[in-house]
């Protein structure tokens, strides 16, 4: 156990603090012209992408503040599972998005591997309507960091540092937005 634990201290010490600020100030800007936040992923990253709208929806929460508009494309599993099983699973993001996407919205795109093809086509879907897109990824980064806005990867190769790096870095964000907000 304490191995994990130091091990992971390691893997967060080397976060790269440029893109979480930039990352940071992309979100804070989403908020300011009242931009929606759309979160996806597959697997852990799913899980990571609900967390980090739960607490954009909860923790970020000021009285007498206008709330932040986030959703997790991951949330609705029939809608998921009815893309997947009637066009392909590759699909199942971006055939949600023009329900939710308005121009100003940013999409924060998470894939361990930087590689999953429906997180991907999901990204290039964004860039097509003119929005921005915020990657998530391990791994060395895969296609996403190529094709994301801002790439933030996490510096680690083995999947459970990665995600809890994710994590990490969505409640790092929870908190200074929520900060950001009781300053105005």
């Amino acid at each position: 156990m304490q191995e994990y634990f130091a091990n992971l201290a390691k893997v967060l010490a080397q976060v790269p603090h440029d893109r979480s600020e930039a990352i940071l100030e992309a979100l804070w800007q989403t908020y300011q012209r009242d931009g929606s936040v759309i979160v996806c992923g597959n697997g852990g990253s799913a899980a990571s992408a609900s967390h980090f709208v739960c607490d954009l929806g909860k923790w970020t929460v000021v009285p007498g503040q206008r709330r932040f508009r986030a959703i997790a494309l991951t949330d609705n599993m029939p809608l998921v599972t009815a893309w997947g099983n009637d066009t392909a699973y590759e699909q199942v993001f971006v055939e949600q998005l023009p329900m939710f996407y308005r121009p100003g919205d940013t999409l924060v795109a998470i894939s361990g591997s930087g590689n999953s093809p429906n997180v991907l086509n999901a990204a290039a879907w964004v860039h097509a309507n003119g929005g921005n897109v915020i990657g998530m990824s391990g791994f060395g980064g895969g296609k996403l960091a190529d094709v994301a806005d801002i790439a933030f990867v996490a510096p680690s190769s083995f999947m459970p540092e990665v995600e809890d790096v994710h994590i990490a870095l969505c409640h790092a964000l929870a908190v200074n937005l929520s900060n950001r907000i009781r300053g105005l």
